[in-house]
């Protein structure tokens, strides 16, 4: 964007911006901007008091060549603006918008045009008035000589404490943690991984780096073109280059199994390296250190080591519980050690642990108390860093190694993923952005946004609509680091409200008649509550005497069901609604409870294994009696139309993007089709079962019929960052 302030200060509030440096400084500190809000910045202030209204900020801010989703840059901006100059969206003091049109920089500027050095402002008026001191008689020459030297004495004493007290703050502070901007993707860059000579960048482009059917791109660094090097749509995460850095191993999902691809930096055809090999990495140009399943496991995933051949296999580290998986694990430079990243048993993203590669002492967790994503190492080996998220952010953390304590390096209302360590261990890179989600609805009316201002929590409870369709319930976040609450928009008005305003929840269910809500609340030592209320409020929520209990669901008329773990694994539990008559639903575990069926014939639902197989399946379990039907191939979402007449089967998933589903017709009394013997692929057509309908979402909230449904629309924007290390 052309600046025409370039070269100019401008003061407003506590604010300093420099125009020409494209710096903005708080009282004196410098506050880190990214390039479109600092663009933006410059644009809103150098038209002070008038209305830029967002067409001109997204023909200023982004070239009309390039395609991109400027609505929600324009809002990414503002809001990292609004956070930085810590400004109140209802009672502005810097950004005001204005309803439909764009936006107005409303705080008074002053444009600063001359600056006094700083030892022009240390010295008396008197030292710098020469011409005023010559023109002074002969006889007050010796006092002014002495004054002058007093003056002169008195400045050296100045500069020598003002060197000494930057001498102590390099002594007695750590260095300023500095970003430095490798990529600029109008879409985002994620999972970078370093060569082993720190010249070549591998990352995912797209906005998910975990089992993402996005495609590898390199970069020779600092300022080469990113090439392409993939053509694989299938899941994959999990980058490292092979010793010699000719290669880049990735982990894709081959139908319900783990496999290691390797491709050349230069692109071409991935071959296979192994299978049954989850986020490989070399320890030495023979042997490697992996993740597998061993037979009969399910899902279970444990570290092992061995050679290139699979020969000489030594088991390292598997998690407690059957459900637990360790997708990552970093080895330490003396290669003594390594750090695992794996899901727990309720598949989300445990603290970080640390494993003796050698069989030294039992592991342990590390890092900070939350979800840790990615692990590295400095290359001396005495530092270990994470990308974690606590109270829902994900930032980079640091703690010494062997018995230091976490402390979070960096901060601000952006978060970062992943994290390539540089060879000289000097900085690290990792990726930078935001993302925000909101419910979308697709009806007769075309496609548009439904939810309130704030992030609205999918996962593992997902959204549903009343039995009408008419209104379509959600988990919302409304700050950053807030819990989330309980919301319903009614379609047609578009009209929000919280449900229960104040009540946080972990997960939530609504009963077939609309009537009632069952839920879940996190309890302070970690573990959860079961909760039923009335939808309208009219009496206070009960209290269910079951704790531990996660996903929970309407069951047949009276009951409730719910996960539970027992032991090592996870069962599907009923209970009456008044807390009475506990039991098992299935006398095998489960990995997860996606759903019941409206008429509560069937359960879906993600089984270890099935019988006569050791294999992971998607399946439905009817609720009476009867074996378990095998709905996918691989791995897939379910869901339920409204009066339970479509099956939504997902054959292409994507967090950020809108992947595709097929809505299977079911028969009278939830009768379900014939489906393929082995389950429904990956990427199938509806012709697979007859009568199915293509939808053009992965993971959706079905209405009535497949022309009416709602989604999580998720947008992220991310790229490469170099930081400097403290």
């Amino acid at each position: 964007m052309p600046n025409a302030l370039s070269g100019s200060i401008l003061q407003f509030g506590d604010f300093q911006l420099d125009c020409g440096r494209f710096e903005l400084c708080r009282k004196g500190h410098p506050v880190r901007v990214e390039r479109k809000p600092m663009e933006l910045l410059i644009l809103l202030a150098s038209r002070e008091g008038q209305l830029v209204t967002r067409v001109e900020i997204a023909e200023r801010l982004w070239s009309s060549k390039v395609f991109v989703d400027t609505e929600h840059g324009t809002n990414t901006a503002i809001r990292k603006l609004r956070y930085l100059l810590h400004d109140d969206p209802d009672d502005p003091h810097f950004i005001q918008a204005v309803t439909g049109k764009g936006y107005r920089f409303v705080a008074p500027i002053v444009m600063i045009s001359t600056v006094v050095s700083s030892t022009e402002r240390a010295l008396p008026t008197e030292v710098m008035s020469g011409p005023t001191m010559a023109a002074a008689p002969s006889a007050a020459s010796a006092p002014t000589r002495r004054a002058l030297r007093w003056y002169v004495g008195a400045g050296v004493c100045v500069m020598l404490a003002l060197g000494w007290m930057a001498l102590y703050r390099v002594w007695h502070h750590p260095r300023e943690v500095r970003y430095t901007q490798l990529t600029d993707f109008t879409d985002s860059a994620m999972e970078p991984a370093l060569s082993p000579d720190g010249r070549m960048l591998a990352f995912i482009r797209g906005g998910d780096s975990f089992m993402t059917p996005d495609q590898i791109y390199v970069k020779m660094l600092p300022d080469g073109e990113s090439k392409r090097v993939t053509d694989d749509v299938r899941p994959k995460y999990g980058l490292a280059f092979s010793p010699d850095g000719s290669e880049i191993a990735y982990t894709v999902l081959e139908g319900a199994e783990f496999s290691t691809y390797e491709v050349s930096v230069l692109g071409g055809e991935s071959h296979l390296l192994m299978k049954n090999a989850a986020g490989l990495v070399w320890l030495g140009p023979e042997r490697l250190l992996f993740s597998e399943i061993r037979p009969g496991e399910g899902i279970h995933l444990g570290v092992v080591t061995s050679t290139t051949a699979r020969t000489d296999l030594r088991e390292v580290y598997s998690p407690a519980h059957e459900r637990g998986m360790a997708h990552y694990s970093f080895p330490s430079p003396d290669r003594r050690w390594a750090l695992v990243v794996e899901m727990n048993g309720s598949g989300d993203w445990a603290p970080c642990r640390l494993v003796g590669l050698e069989g030294q002492s039992p592991s342990k967790s590390v890092g900070p108390a939350g979800a840790c994503t990615f692990a590295a190492w400095s290359p001396d080996g005495g530092w270990i860093y994470f990308a974690a998220a606590v109270e829902g952010q994900s930032h980079i953390w640091r703690q010494r190694f062997p018995e230091g304590e976490p402390e979070q390096i960096t901060f601000g209302p952006t978060e970062e993923h992943g994290i390539a360590m540089e060879p000289d261990g000097r900085a690290l890179i990792t990726s930078v952005g935001a993302h925000e989600s909101a419910i979308w609805m697709h009806d007769e009316r075309g496609e548009r946004p439904l939810s309130s201002e704030g992030e609205v929590v999918g996962g593992l409870s997902p959204p549903v609509f009343s039995p009408d369709a008419r209104i379509v319930y959600y988990l919302l976040r409304q700050r950053e680091g807030s819990s989330a609450e309980l919301w319903r928009t009614v379609v047609d008005s578009g009209k929000s409200e919280a449900v229960f305003p104040g009540i946080s929840m972990t997960a939530f269910d609504l009963s077939r008649d609309g009537k009632q809500v069952v839920y879940t609340t996190a309890a302070s030592d970690g573990s959860t509550q079961l909760w039923l209320t009335p939808e309208d409020r009219s009496l206070p929520a009960t209290k269910v005497g079951i704790f531990g209990a996660r996903a929970p669901h309407f069951g047949r008329p009276g009951q409730i069901l719910f996960l539970a773990t027992e032991g090592n694994a996870n069962y599907l539990e009923q209970i009456n609604l008044d807390g009475s008559h506990r039991s098992k639903v299935f006398p095998y575990p489960l990995v997860e409870f996606q759903g019941v069926s409206p008429g509560r014939r069937w359960v879906t639902a993600a089984l270890p294994r099935i019988p006569g197989k050791n294999l992971p399946a998607v399946v439905a379990i009817p609720l009476d009696s009867g074996a378990p039907q095998r709905l996918c191939a691989s791995y897939c979402a379910t869901s339920w139309s409204t009066d339970g007449k479509f099956l939504f089967v997902s054959v292409i998933d994507s967090w950020t993007g809108a992947g595709r589903s097929l809505a299977i017709p079911v028969g009278p009394g939830e009768s379900l089709p014939n489906l393929p013997a082995g389950g429904i692929a990956p990427l199938a057509e509806p012709s697979v079962v007859p009568g199915a309908e293509a939808v053009a979402h992965g993971v959706l909230v079905p209405g009535k019929d497949p022309e009416h449904y709602a989604w999580v629309n998720t947008t992220v924007h991310r790229n490469l960052y170099r930081i400097s290390l403290p």
